[in-house]
């Protein structure tokens, strides 16, 4: 049987908006068989997501090597809106978020932390310039819930 393993780090992802202190807290990551880690900053109440449900969720995008944010949805003032499951975003959002062997999956209300390896990124391609071919990404990813 594949288990998870337990990594104590720095939880660089924590948003500017939670100043020095947040930035300084430790997350206790919990890594999958995949490689995929995460880390829950706040658990949710509501329901758990469903394969192919379409769901809205708040994040910043960092790059793990340097900590610089690539994107956000709060920057935009708009949450991100997908289809969970269905491959619409990178696979390290799909398992994170629905779960894995050794990741629960998330509930609505939830805030967590991913630190996706770059096979479930965007792996030797990379991304539009903006994320470099075998990048490691850190998501702060909050789950709103389903699309009303």
């Amino acid at each position: 049987m594949l288990r998870a393993s337990r990594t104590k780090a720095a939880c660089p992802a924590a948003s500017k908006a939670q100043g020095s202190a947040a930035a300084a807290a430790t997350c206790d990551f919990i890594t999958s068989p995949s490689g995929l880690q995460y880390c829950d900053t706040k658990e949710g109440e509501g329901p758990e997501p469903a394969k192919g449900a379409l769901i809205r969720c708040h994040y910043t995008g960092r790059l793990a090597s340097n900590n610089v944010v690539f994107d956000s949805s709060y920057e935009r003032g708009r949450p991100l809106t997908f289809k969970v499951g269905v491959r619409e975003v990178i696979q390290g959002w799909d398992l994170g978020i629905l779960g894995t062997e050794g990741i629960p999956p998330m509930k609505e209300g939830g805030k967590r932390t991913l630190l996706i390896p770059a096979a479930l990124g965007y792996g030797a391609r990379g991304a539009g310039g903006v994320i470099p071919p075998n990048s490691d990404l850190l998501f702060e990813v909050e789950l709103l819930g389903k699309r009303r």
